[in-house]
């Protein structure tokens, strides 16, 4: 998959792949879920029909982000269900030819629509552009679907909207994702995903306090934008295509004075040095909510707890 880094890459793509035909869409795809996946599919579809390569148009930070922090209020952004890396992964597994990454900021938030389409959807070939069924788009979200079909029509583009997806009763969004994985119910998230929820991350060096306590952890490299999980878990890991099971805790680690967020996992029968390696965690089930214990003993004594509880469900589930 070919990556287009920003507006100001436009004329260096349309200079090397000025004949191309393109059939495209746009949106934040935070999870590449199974109402992405519609999308994704109807630019496939269409791609056949008009002999054209795949563009998916998607921003970075989200707008939410952006808004949240020019106004200070960092705590109300919407948790990520999937990294950039993860995304970009996601959209190459799914087959698209070209992703094109927008850079939200205030230049792109003022853009009016007329300008968006011009000076953005007008540069490059497309053939036909498929949105989500509630897209909006432009300064003030200005810009629907009736906008973008007057522009088709004028331009013979196809311009098409996906119906809603719906899954036992309700609306298929990231939103409903994220609810899902804060209420612990992976069985939920991993429906509305079409996969089970996993991240991945480098292995970096922390505190090394695991070690002093006897229970080593590989602390993995988190985006600036927040997890949808907090706690400790029962994990599944995979690692150089072998798979290991451990326990993973999510949260500000309150014992050890601990301000940011830390993703830690201790592998079980495990001991290897993984720095710079890249780790695929999977969420089995949530053993309980991070605490703040008197002192490492203490803290020590429960993961040891933890891990018993983890064992004993990891090997007893269904989970492969």
């Amino acid at each position: 998959m070919y990556l287009i880094r920003g507006q100001q890459n436009l004329d260096l793509f349309r200079s090397r792949f000025k004949d191309v035909k393109l059939s495209g869409t746009i949106g934040n795809f935070d999870g590449l879920h199974l109402g992405h996946q519609a999308i994704i599919k109807k630019i496939k579809d269409n791609s056949k029909i008009y002999n054209s390569k795949t563009i998916v148009f998607f921003t970075e930070p989200h707008a939410s982000e952006y808004f949240a922090s020019k106004n200070n209020i960092n705590n109300k952004i919407p948790p990520r269900i999937c990294s950039w890396r993860e995304k970009f992964n996601q959209l190459n597994k799914n087959g698209i030819d070209f992703a094109f990454f927008l850079k939200f900021n205030n230049s792109l938030r003022n853009m009016s629509p007329e300008v968006f389409i011009s000076e953005i959807l007008d540069s490059i070939n497309l053939r036909s552009f498929t949105v989500g069924d509630d897209f909006r788009f432009g300064a003030n979200r200005e810009g629907d679907t009736n906008q973008l079909r007057e522009w088709g029509k004028e331009k013979n583009i196809l311009v098409e909207n996906t119906e809603t997806i719906i899954y036992k009763g309700e609306r298929v969004s990231s939103t409903r994702i994220r609810k899902a994985l804060a209420n612990d119910d992976f069985k939920l998230a991993e429906e509305l995903l079409g996969r089970p929820y996993t991240f991945s991350g480098k292995v970096v060096h922390g505190q090394h306090l695991g070690r002093t306590i006897n229970i080593p952890t590989a602390n993995l490299w988190l985006p600036k934008q927040k997890l949808p999980i907090n706690g400790v878990y029962a994990v599944k890991c995979n690692l150089d295509n072998n798979t290991y099971q451990g326990i993973a805790n999510m949260g500000l680690r309150p014992t050890v004075g601990g301000t940011n967020p830390v993703l830690e996992i201790h592998l079980f029968d495990f001991d290897q040095d993984i720095y710079s390696k890249r780790l695929r965690v999977k969420f089995i089930k949530k053993i309980r909510d991070e605490k703040k214990f008197e002192n490492l003993d203490m803290l020590k004594l429960q993961i040891q707890k933890d891990i018993s509880i983890a064992k004993n469900f990891i090997n007893n589930s269904n989970d492969n």
